[in-house]
């Protein structure tokens, strides 16, 4: 992530917080939050996998037309 220091106080609070939930959102900070907040079992881990890779095979599948 980017550096949020004193050497941009220059820079408007409004431009700073922007760029600050951009890099934030860029990392999946949140989702990886948002998935680790309830406990997951490892059948849902293991379907969750399973449906995430049959969505990667079709994309890449309907990107080679």
């Amino acid at each position: 992530m980017a550096e949020y220091s004193e050497e941009k106080r220059a820079l408007p609070v409004e431009v700073v917080l922007r760029r600050f939930f951009r890099d934030v959102q860029q990392s999946e900070i949140m989702t990886e939050i948002k998935r680790r907040r309830f406990f997951e079992k490892k059948p849902t881990r293991f379907k969750r996998r399973q449906s995430a890779q049959a969505r990667a095979v079709r994309r890449r599948a309907f990107r080679t037309f």
